[in-house]
């Protein structure tokens, strides 16, 4: 029965008409998922080093639009912490996290996915993935959960969180800062946890993410866990300390101006490099060399920042009270005695200019704009878009395979058929439509999926319903969450994506396949060391299980064949037997015969020649040989005429049809006649013996004229 085109334009007519038993599944299913979404998308805005905002903006449009246009209906689509990451690692080197820049480019980064993702979509494209092998994914997948759970580590602590392009030594940094420790932070991250694991054994219907929420929500508000001050640079009482937040401000503003120029020199390139005029290519190199004084000078300017933070931040102060209102800091244990110092010890949060921002508690999620998002064409930004290409197109296959997997997993329980092309269709609309609504990059969520399921969602109406539960909390209850401690927040992202690691897999990889064991290993070494750039460590995981896949098709696997105790066929390598026959040779080559490997054959054919000299005939069993090519051919005729020049034929036996027929369509038969093409396997081996080990004299072969067919078993 051929398709509807209605209901394949429009994929969500087929939810219509919905039973009160579907609408009342849907229902418990999306606002159970909305409970969980809501602190969810917001941990994982921090994550991509968004305003938690963002996270709720991307909870609504994309959610809807994944679910009227994607192909499994229990599928809920949304902020993700794997593509969270990558799209901060994408976007951390062209911009400052949390600046109007970076919003912009995250939401730029959005659209790019999308349009991938939708063009992937239309071209039926989605075989891309099997690009990634099992154990490339694995690899991937464990690195990336690491990377994604550590990064919390310092919110954590509540410890300044060092950026550069060294995952590992930045997390070195925060490790180095343990003696600081914010211990109420942490008591409110130990609590979330405790709360999340006893709700799952005590009471599994109630979320525990949503419970450990409003129980942390309420007692920081209630204690008052934030305690900020905002003072200019001269309250701070410490010379050490206001020259050290002088030279802070002043590089950040000197960063600010360098990327700017950095920017420009770049868009000069590229116009440089449109235009094609090989006049100005002096011009471009001098623009080259500026270009990596201004990169390395950068470079410097924020290792050198980095230290400084985290120097402010483990400074501790007292505050003084003056007479006249104004606040002042001393450091600690230096404050004159003849003053009282307040209650509290205060560290400094941030710089901006000539103004501090002190912390005597911990930090907090704090003032969320209030209302839904409007609609704002994204801005474009031409002179970063090739930067952001690589990571756009990583980022676009490694979400459609997670959306892939997680549809599969599921539709094996529901029995519901995924159209994987649909499915990137959906997720494209998903992410182009979010991009016009300030929304950043999204894909299928594992965890909320399986709720949706588990809850007896039928349709995707239950997406709707949790988006719809979002919009209501932008509407009316932001002001609620003010008081969520950013630390529950961390705690959360690290509980989901701990989950994903996954050792067993490469432990059953190196048990079946060692080659591709190391593979996933390498991979999964690359993704750490070259993080925050996530999409390097996938690339190389990528390129080397191709380049492991290209030898194995130039080295098939080739073996001299006899006959073990059994009396079955075997190779001599392995089983430790003697090759059978004594005036000829029977060769196994498994692999297609073609341009890669051509001359492998050959080189086959003159080993097992070199180690049986006195052989007469070479039986080649042909079996494992899937198709032949041009090259193919052509090696073979030569092998042929060669051997055949040195007293030597060549049979073949099991050939299948369609090698047959290609090697009939070339000019093999001008040099061989049927009797060189056999059946079956047991009557080659018997023509074999019957006439080179009989003692009888080999008759010459004269070339065949024409094709024929097959000698027949």
């Amino acid at each position: 029965m051929p398709p509807n085109p209605l209901t394949t334009l429009f994929p969500f007519l087929r939810w219509f008409p919905m039973s009160g038993a579907t609408l009342r599944g849907d229902l418990i299913a999306g606002v159970t998922v909305a409970l969980v979404l809501v602190p969810q998308s917001m941990a994982y805005a921090q994550l991509a080093g968004l305003p938690v905002v963002y996270g709720l903006y991307a909870s609504t449009i994309p959610v809807i639009v994944a679910s009227l246009w994607g192909s499994l209906p229990q599928l809920h689509t949304g902020p993700v912490a794997m593509l969270s990451l990558m799209s901060a690692a994408a976007v951390l080197p062209l911009a400052a996290m949390g600046s109007q820049d970076f919003i912009a480019l995250s939401v730029m980064l959005a659209l790019m996915v999308g349009v991938l993702r939708l063009a992937l979509g239309l071209l039926r494209m989605g075989i891309l993935v099997n690009f990634l092998s099992s154990p490339v994914i694995v690899g991937f997948t464990n690195a990336a959960a690491l990377i994604i759970g550590l990064s919390q580590l310092s919110k954590l602590l509540n410890v300044p969180f060092p950026r550069t392009d060294n995952f590992v030594l930045d997390l070195w940094h925060v490790l180095e800062q343990l003696p600081h420790t914010h211990l109420p932070t942490l008591a409110f991250a130990v609590a979330t946890f405790a709360i999340i694991i006893g709700a799952r054994r005590v009471i599994p219907k109630i979320p525990g993410v949503l419970l450990a929420v409003v129980l942390t929500t309420v007692v920081s508000w209630a204690i008052g866990y934030e305690r900020n001050a905002s003072v200019p640079l001269m309250a701070i009482q410490d010379q050490e300390a206001r020259d050290l937040a002088a030279e802070y401000g002043a590089t950040v503003r000197a960063l600010d101006w360098l990327g700017t120029q950095t920017a420009s020199f770049n868009q000069q390139i590229r116009d440089i490099d449109d235009l094609k005029d090989p006049n100005r290519f002096a011009e471009r190199t001098l623009l080259e060399a500026d270009l990596r004084v201004l990169t390395r000078e950068m470079d410097q300017r924020k290792r050198a920042n980095n230290q400084r933070q985290v120097a402010l931040h483990s400074m501790r102060f007292q505050r003084v009270e003056t007479p006249d209102g104004q606040q002042l800091f001393f450091r600690e244990g230096r404050v004159p005695k003849s003053v009282t110092a307040g209650d509290g010890i205060w560290r400094i949060g941030s710089v901006k200019g000539d103004d501090l921002k002190l912390m005597a508690g911990g930090a907090v999620v704090g003032a969320i704009p209030a209302g839904l998002p409007s609609f704002h064409v994204p801005e474009m930004r031409m002179d970063f878009f090739w930067t952001l290409l690589p990571s756009a197109l990583v980022m676009a296959l490694i979400g459609f395979m997670e959306a892939t997997s997680i549809s599969k997993a599921i539709a094996a329980q529901t029995r519901e058929k995924v159209d994987t092309s649909r499915e990137l269709v959906g997720q494209g609309l998903a992410n182009i439509a979010g991009s016009f609504f300030s929304s950043y990059t999204v894909s299928g969520s594992f965890s909320r999926s399986a709720v949706a399921a588990k809850n007896g969602a039928k349709t995707g109406m239950f997406a709707i319903l949790s988006a719809l539960g979002v919009m209501l909390v932008l509407l009316f209850l932001t002001p609620l969450l003010y008081h969520l401690p950013q630390a529950v927040l961390a705690l959360i992202v690290m509980m989901a994506v701990f989950g994903l690691i996954n050792v067993r897999s490469l432990v059953r990889a190196w048990q079946i396949e060692r080659q591709e064991a190391i593979v996933g290993v390498i991979t999964f070494l690359a993704t750490l060391a070259m993080a925050p750039q996530l999409a390097n460590g996938i690339l190389l995981g990528a390129g080397l299980a191709i380049l492991l896949f290209l030898l194995r098709t130039m080295k098939p696997r080739t073996d001299i064949l006899g006959l073990d105790a059994e009396g079955r066929l075997a190779g001599i390598s392995m089983n430790d037997i003697e090759p059978l026959g004594r005036n000829f040779i029977v060769v196994r080559f498994d692999g297609s015969l073609n341009f890669v490997n051509a001359s492998r054959f050959e080189d086959v054919l003159l080993e097992a020649r070199a180690k049986n000299p006195q052989a007469r005939a070479v039986l080649v069993e042909g079996s494992g040989i899937n198709d032949v090519d041009v090259s193919g051919e052509e090696r073979l005729r030569d092998v042929i005429q060669t051997f055949r020049d040195n007293g030597v034929e060549i049979y073949f036996s099991s050939l299948k049809g369609q090698v047959y027929e290609t090697l009939r369509r070339g000019r093999m038969f001008h040099l061989l006649d049927e009797s060189h093409f056999i059946r079956t396997k047991e009557r080659a081996l018997q023509f074999m013996q019957e006439t080179f080990d009989s003692g009888k004299p080999l008759e010459p072969v004269r070339p065949a004229v024409g094709p024929s067919t097959p000698v027949l078993g």
